[in-house]
């Protein structure tokens, strides 16, 4: 997806597409995303980092081989993927003088001959092409075991890379509340709270929460795309948690409805209410 997509985006599509939309953070493996597809909604980056890891983890020795062989020769000249093209030219691999593409090549095949499948390490992660040559020389001392398990683990950073450079980030701001009963000087527990957008026609309901024990609710009431400039309505059911709670006074108040301004999705909205039987008050809260 040109132009990258966010996480929502993805948690959302229709599993041919989320697959699709994957198929390149492992080379020519379009079965790790297919493998955690069903796993869905992942709440962050991650999350799904780690369900892919564990899916190659998983998928026993002949498909982690088969996973380390769809990768290119590093600095070979072969045709590469986008992603893959994009990475060794960062550190200039793709243009090497005669000198370097000699030693490369007689290392690569090095080798290859000794553990059946390319060298691979996270090139954005390294230094500049000699330390990856350093790298290339200093790891075939290694034994066939240890070394596919180290190739395994540059497979993952290499992953890790790509889906930071694939999913837009998110939003960074949410909604929030926090509910004090003044009277008692304790959170105002179970108390139903809604959730609305202004739009010309009328009041658009986001959704309903209770307070949890603390006075809060247990996830931001709107965080990520959802999470857009405009104005807002939370109203808290105070007449109703009065009854619920068995308090003596019904109170002066029914609802509460606070409507404040989202001028900046990328921004904490706190609101705090502070309620007694016979007054309130809010403010913009951090």
């Amino acid at each position: 997806m040109s132009g990258g997509v966010s996480l929502a985006e993805l948690n959302g599509l229709p599993a041919g597409d989320f697959v699709a939309a994957l198929e390149g953070i492992f080379e020519h493996s379009p079965w790790v995303p297919e493998a955690v597809a069903g796993a869905r909604p992942f709440a962050s980056v991650d999350d799904l980092h780690a369900a892919m890891a564990a899916a190659v983890a998983g998928a026993g020795n002949d498909a982690q081989v088969a996973l380390l062989r769809a990768h290119p020769m590093l600095a070979g000249g072969a045709q590469l993927t986008a992603a893959s093209a994009a990475e060794q030219a960062s550190h200039g691999l793709t243009a090497l003088d005669n000198v370097e593409a000699e030693r490369f090549a007689a290392a690569n095949q090095a080798y290859l001959a000794r553990f059946g499948f390319p060298f691979i390490i996270a090139v954005r992660g390294q230094r500049d092409r000699a330390a990856i040559l350093a790298a290339l020389e200093a790891r075939q001392l290694a034994s066939p075991a240890a070394e596919q398990a180290t190739a395994l683990a540059e497979v993952g950073k290499i992953a890790r890379f790509r889906l930071d450079a694939l999913i837009r980030a998110e939003p960074a701001g949410w909604i929030s509340v926090h509910v004090l009963d003044t009277a008692r000087g304790l959170p105002a527990v179970g108390m139903l709270l809604m959730l609305d957008r202004c739009a010309p026609g009328g009041l658009v309901r986001l959704g309903e929460w209770r307070t949890n024990s603390d006075g809060r609710c247990d996830a931001p009431l709107l965080k990520g795309d959802a999470m857009t400039p405009g104005i807002y309505q939370i109203t808290f059911a105070v007449a109703a948690w009065r009854a619920a709670d068995g308090l003596p006074e019904r109170g002066f108040y029914d609802e509460v409805p606070i409507r404040f301004c989202v001028d900046d999705a990328a921004v904490h909205y706190h609101i705090p209410l502070l309620v007694s039987p016979y007054g309130y008050s809010t403010y913009r809260g951090s």
